[in-house]
């Protein structure tokens, strides 16, 4: 109760009050004397008004009632939530392995040095702080579809590629599923089971129908591909078809490029449109190029496509939320057309991207030495995560004395592991070893250290055996 409001008027005398009591009542809000008797005014027409009787004295509340009391509390998000249980957790062996965020062997934030470089090249630049137009930064728009399509590709050539600054990738596969809403209105959204968690949220929000194809094979913990290839069969004709295009996540598990030429073949057949999920070019195997082979396969058939791209993971820029949606066109014409309307989108959502990311994509991609550095980095990155996947393995292997072949640990790819835990060996994972992680199973290997690789596996190995 925020506030109440006294007064006195006429009133039976038989309810006149003692000095104690009005002491009382005016501690509790305000009196206005009137004679000796008391009695409380009910407002008329006010909503905030409320009338209690205590005997034969009524009492008027103001109490501030929210419009908002039928919103219901949200749920956590599955997986930021993670890094707040985490946080809450004083344990001296705690680990957070469920965000998706790249770690030094401390286990700390790492900025790369040519980031570094790139801000003070920057700063001493003086940029303005203006407003970029609606599509974003012309550099970057650039830089950014010649490095997953290859600057010497047809369709850039051809002008054949629509592309837009996006929010990172989340943003910029919001940006899709919006024109997919808006100009494909029986279009349907094939993603795998599992995905990434907030794909599911972004194509309901954008109210764009979706439905799963089958991708992890629990018996093998690897890829279920006549399942895959079945489903998008059996989808109806015309339908976009998500595919991560490299390091899949959460299971870290990649078709091979002879399934995936299978894949192009069935989508090719069933005049399915693919669209790319590219948050991983060159961190997940240190190569920029091998990792957009896929993407441009699928180009180098004369598919249309869809990718979306993000720089949180290969440059570090995860706050900076620097990213672009790519369409590839039959022409250069239906390109022209497909990027006034992503504009047209993006308009009342954000207006336009933000400045500062942009730029450094821009300067490092547009400097030979930056470039190279970059890379460098990038195979640096890629490398110590492949070094703790190897030991982690190692660690496995040799504690475990089951028998349980623990070898898909090194099949996977990337930033993540999908170890095959349910739910409540997950549980036990958090509540027995302080390990934090996604419920359904992933960890990331970003945020493991070699020094910790041992106690992971312990943790992992009592609840597999112990904690269903």
């Amino acid at each position: 109760m925020a506030s109440s409001v006294f007064s006195l008027a006429s009133a039976t005398p038989s309810a006149s009050l003692s000095s104690h009591d009005i002491e009382k009542i005016s501690s509790q809000g305000k009196l206005n004397l009137r004679n000796t008797s008391l009695c409380f005014k009910k407002e008329k027409n006010n909503p905030f008004m409320k009338t209690k009787s205590f005997g034969r004295i009524s009492m008027v509340v103001a109490s501030n009632v929210s419009r908002f009391e039928g919103i219901t509390m949200a749920p956590s998000d599955p997986i930021l939530g993670v890094s707040e249980a985490f946080k809450a957790d004083n344990h001296e062996l705690k680990l957070n392995l469920g965000v998706g965020a790249y770690r030094t062997e401390e286990l700390q934030p790492y900025v790369l040095d040519v980031v570094k470089k790139a801000d003070k090249l920057l700063l001493e630049k003086g940029e303005n702080r203006e407003y970029l137009p609606i599509e974003g930064l012309a550099a970057f728009n650039k830089v950014t579809a010649d490095l997953l399509f290859g600057a010497d590709n047809p369709v850039i050539k051809q002008q054949r590629v629509a592309t837009v600054q996006g929010l990172s990738g989340t943003g910029s596969l919001r940006l899709a599923a919006a024109l997919i809403e808006r100009y494909f209105p029986r279009g349907e959204v094939l993603i795998s089971s599992p995905t990434w968690g907030n794909h599911k949220n972004i194509f309901n929000d954008a109210k764009v129908p979706w439905s799963e194809y089958r991708y992890y094979d629990p018996k093998t913990v690897g890829l279920d591909f006549e399942g895959m290839i079945a489903d998008i069969k059996a989808a109806p004709e015309g339908s976009f078809i998500l595919l991560h295009g490299c390091a899949h996540n959460p299971t870290g598990i990649d078709p091979t490029p002879e399934q995936w030429e299978i894949i192009a073949d069935v989508i090719q057949e069933k005049n399915h449109i693919p669209f790319f999920d590219i948050a991983y070019q060159g961190f997940a195997s240190g190569s920029l190029d091998a990792d957009a082979a896929s993407v441009r396969m699928f180009v180098a058939r004369g598919m249309e496509v869809i990718a979306a791209q993000s720089y949180s993971k290969n440059l570090g820029l995860y706050a900076e939320r620097i990213g672009a949606i790519n369409v590839v066109c039959s022409s250069p014409d239906a390109a022209a057309r497909v990027k006034s309307q992503l504009k047209r989108i993006a308009r009342p959502m954000y207006s336009n991207p933000p400045v500062h990311g942009a730029r450094i994509v821009a300067n490092i991609v547009g400097d030979a030495a930056l470039f190279k550095e970059w890379n460098a980095e990038m195979e640096m990155m890629a490398g110590r995560i492949k070094n703790v996947r190897h030991k982690l393995f190692d660690s496995l292997s040799s504690k475990d004395k089951s028998g349980k072949d623990w070898s898909f640990v090194l099949k996977q790819i990337g930033m993540f592991s999908f170890t095959g835990l349910n739910k409540a060996q997950c549980d036990n994972m958090t509540n027995k070893w302080h390990v934090y992680m996604t419920k359904d199973g992933r960890i990331s290997l970003a945020g493991l250290s070699l020094a910790k690789c041992e106690y992971l596996a312990d943790a992992i190995i009592d609840s597999y055996h112990n904690g269903s």
